[in-house]
């Protein structure tokens, strides 16, 4: 489950995601240069081989650390996409490309967020989607919707197995587990009408009703995707009249709809959402902000779970290191994600240990976020404001395994009790 936003305000676009997966499966942010006269003919994505292009762009990855694509990133010309999981009437389970894959073609291959859609959609057209898309439940398989934005553009774009339809954003738009777009769109496939009523999922209507005819009802209404859709158009009003920042992208990204400080006390319907056991499986696993502008775009990322419980730190395509990018050839426990699941599962289960981890969070990110509002960002600036969230990692890492702490009694410690004895007996590195 996820939750994606986009706001064009004030010369700007907003671009904002939690990518929400199974608790335990590490999303790591990498970073891809670009590519000039690539030989290679054929690309092996997750599943299945697609045809190369011998030039790519940059690109930078929140992406589940056993497939090949992505659940959102940006490239060096400015595009970013973010995808979710659509549990359409006409899914297929066959091996096909994924949604994340069909992220990562778009940035690599889109120049703009219109070259990126059109690449998406062709790529979906000739080659379908499906096959397992979960990191241990291997019976989870979806449709995917996307929002695509550049600095002048943003774009929703639904799916249900090789159809689709697009809508251009005018103000702002958010996308979650289920279909939006129903009779109102701009751009669609060209079967769609055919597909719609030989499939039964149309009487003939022109045009085509997409979310009534393809979207699934259960699955939506029990991982609450509704509740966090309207959660999150009622942060995107908010914000288009208070003006954007990244920190009020950033509270919102944070947001449970009870408006506990508990993050174990939410529900479904929370767009920073915590696994807590059965009926609430899902995690936020790794979260984004961009900030589009004409030349000018900026991206931050956690590189860890729970939002509310992490610091957003920046990432760009010069060679600079930057804490938040992870070499998946180094070993797994070096990972940040991996690091920040002491402080993460710390945080969980001790309200002085997530009250004084949230106070020093604020103060870093506070400076983080002034100096990267700043009309120019350069090496050196940068270098300043990553060794801010490098000293507030340190220091939380530090102090989750200074002491030791006795899980309460509660279903949600239970629910994280088992799943460490499963990390254990299965000892998997991504």
């Amino acid at each position: 489950m996820c939750d994606t936003q986009v706001l064009l305000s004030r010369g700007a676009v907003w671009f904002a995601k939690n990518s929400d997966r199974e608790p335990d499966e590490p999303q790591p942010v990498i970073r891809v240069p670009a590519v000039r006269a690539d030989p290679e003919r054929r690309l092996r994505v997750t599943y299945i081989d697609v045809d190369q292009v011998p030039d790519r762009h940059a690109v930078i990855l929140s992406k589940p650390s056993w497939i090949w694509g992505a659940e959102m990133g940006a490239n060096d010309r400015g595009v970013v996409i973010g995808n979710e999981a659509i549990f359409s009437r006409v899914m297929e389970s066959a091996p096909a490309l994924l949604g994340m894959d069909l992220v990562r073609l778009g940035l690599e291959r889109g120049g703009t967020a219109r070259e990126a859609l059109a690449v998406i959609t062709s790529l979906l057209e000739r080659h379908g989607q499906g096959g397992p898309a979960g990191y241990r439940d291997k019976r989870m398989h979806y449709d995917s919707s996307f929002l695509i934005a550049d600095a002048g553009e943003a774009w929703i774009l639904e799916t249900a197995a090789r159809e689709w339809v697009a809508k251009r954003v005018e103000h702002a738009a958010a996308i979650s587990n289920c279909l939006t777009l129903g009779g109102d769109y701009d751009l669609h496939s060209s079967r769609l009408d055919v597909f719609a009523r030989d499939r039964g999922r149309s009487a003939g209507e022109r045009p085509v009703d997409f979310a009534r005819a393809f979207d699934g009802r259960v699955i939506p209404w029990l991982a609450g995707a509704h509740r966090r859709l309207a959660l999150s158009r009622r942060c995107l009003v908010q914000t288009a009249i208070a003006g954007a920042s990244f920190e009020r992208t950033a509270a919102h990204l944070r947001s449970h709809a009870g408006g506990s400080d508990d993050p174990l006390a939410g529900s479904n319907g929370d767009v920073c959402m915590h696994a807590a056991g059965p009926l609430r499986r899902s995690q936020s696993c790794g979260s984004m902000i961009s900030r589009l502008a004409p030349g000018d775009a900026r991206h931050f990322f956690t590189g860890t779970s729970a939002p509310c419980l992490s610091i957003f730190r920046p990432a760009t395509f010069d060679d600079e290191p930057a804490s938040v990018l992870t070499d998946e050839r180094a070993p797994a426990r070096a990972w940040l994600w991996r690091r920040h699941e002491r402080v993460h599962r710390r945080a969980l289960f001790d309200a002085g240990f997530r009250r004084r981890l949230r106070e020093e969070r604020d103060a870093a990110e506070a400076e983080i976020f002034r100096r990267a509002s700043a009309a120019k960002l350069d090496h050196e600036a940068l270098h300043d404001v990553d060794a801010i969230a490098r000293r507030w990692q340190a220091r939380q890492e530090e102090l989750a395994v200074a002491t030791t702490m006795r899980l309460p009694l509660r279903p949600a410690a239970l629910f994280w009790r088992r799943l460490e004895r499963q990390e254990e007996a299965h000892a998997v590195s991504p």
